[in-house]
């Protein structure tokens, strides 16, 4: 037969050369790493209130509020100033109307404070907005 061999020719393969494979994880593994570090963003360490019962899922939305124990407000991860906050969330809204906030506030906070920040949500004009709280392990066993 044209081009066939036999078992018997001694062309049995051997081994597997993996160096083709060895180059696609590695080239794999450099791009993994130089994206790592443009994806992670800065945060603001905030300690959130707890609650047993809440859905898992969490509101998305593009504006992230944070008010953290000193009552500094970030915007997105970016410290603001009263005035830059409301103009920032005013662009928001202007770019989408049905623009959600998600407000995370330190537990350590007067409420009032809490309550300034959500009077501020509301005066930009954003309807739609979600407190952010951490969500209490339950113990083992329990309902």
């Amino acid at each position: 037969m044209a081009g066939g061999g036999t078992p018997d020719d001694g062309d049995e393969i051997t081994g597997i050369n993996v160096t083709p494979l060895v180059d696609i994880v590695l080239v794999l593994l450099i791009i993994f790493m130089v994206t790592a570090n443009m994806i992670v963003r800065e945060t603001v360490e905030v300690d959130l209130p707890r609650a047993a019962n809440t859905q898992e899922k969490t509101v998305q939305g593009p504006v992230m509020l944070t008010m953290d124990k000193d009552a500094k407000v970030y915007f997105d991860g970016v410290e603001v100033t009263p005035d830059g906050l409301m103009s920032k969330m005013k662009d928001a809204v202007g770019k989408d109307k049905e623009v959600r906030a998600i407000i995370s506030a330190d537990q350590s906070l007067n409420y009032g404070k809490v309550m300034t920040l959500i009077d501020q949500v509301k005066e930009a004009g954003i309807a739609k907005f979600a407190l952010n709280i951490q969500k209490e392990a339950k113990p083992m066993g329990s309902p």
